[in-house]
């Protein structure tokens, strides 16, 4: 019943952000405007992510079928760090946050973390789930880890998609000059490596985040309790 409830809560959590974001998104924009969607969207998204995390934390931790290798642990953490550097440069000049007049504005070059991506946001979130999935398969994670992948990679989708239609050609221009899978556009040379330096913003935000979030799992399960246990 509980893992039944994790399953839900799950199904809520993502169902009800890409409802929100695309199927019912003008229809509510329409009732409350733009102001009063984002307000309705972060209301439910704080209650089926509470939901979420309630549901998680009331479940058993069944024995897992697959635990990863203590060394993994370790290269799990900097994959995190990454993660983390991809989320706090996702939080400046992000082409993908509503701004009035875009469509109109030029297409400026793919720098920072949005040389590497321009879904940096969606694509830490990813990368999360990844990474939680080649640690831990225990059925909570599982589902947790898998709803998260599914919303991230398809709520990129369906953005591009939505961004085509309200701003056409000048989200297609970006699109152009960046990528939804990390790194594909320096590979092809759409962006440049030398503009794909995150910053000191990006830098300093994601250490410092991934700092508290890795002292918060320390005594769990966390590369600092990996070390402890075999130092």
């Amino acid at each position: 019943m509980a893992l039944a409830s994790v399953a839900l809560a799950m199904l809520a959590f993502v169902g009800s952000h890409f409802a929100l974001s695309h199927p019912y998104r003008r229809t509510l924009v329409g009732h409350f405007g733009e102001a009063g969607f984002a307000g309705v969207y972060g209301i439910v998204a704080a209650l089926t992510l509470l939901w979420v995390i309630v549901a998680w934390r009331m479940a058993d931790n069944s024995m897992p079928v697959w635990i990863a290798p203590g060394w993994w642990w370790i290269v799990a953490s900097g994959l995190m760090l990454v993660a983390s550097i991809l989320l706090a440069g996702s939080l400046v000049r992000n082409p993908a946050f509503p701004h009035p007049g875009a469509q109109k504005a030029p297409v400026r070059a793919a720098t920072g973390v949005f040389a590497i991506t321009r879904h940096p946001m969606n694509m830490a979130f990813a990368l999360w789930a990844l990474v939680h999935l080649s640690l831990w398969w225990s059925t909570r994670n599982l589902i947790v880890a898998a709803g998260i992948l599914i919303l991230a990679v398809g709520g990129s989708i369906g953005q591009d998609v939505k961004k085509r239609a309200v701003q056409g050609q000048s989200w297609r221009a970006w699109e152009q000059r960046t990528s939804l899978v990390p790194f594909a556009a320096l590979l092809q040379g759409r962006a440049r490596w030398r503009d794909a330096a995150p910053g000191w913003i990006a830098l300093g935000g994601g250490l410092v985040f991934w700092l508290l979030v890795t002292a918060f799992h320390a005594t769990t399960v966390s590369p600092l309790a990996w070390i402890y246990q075999n130092g």
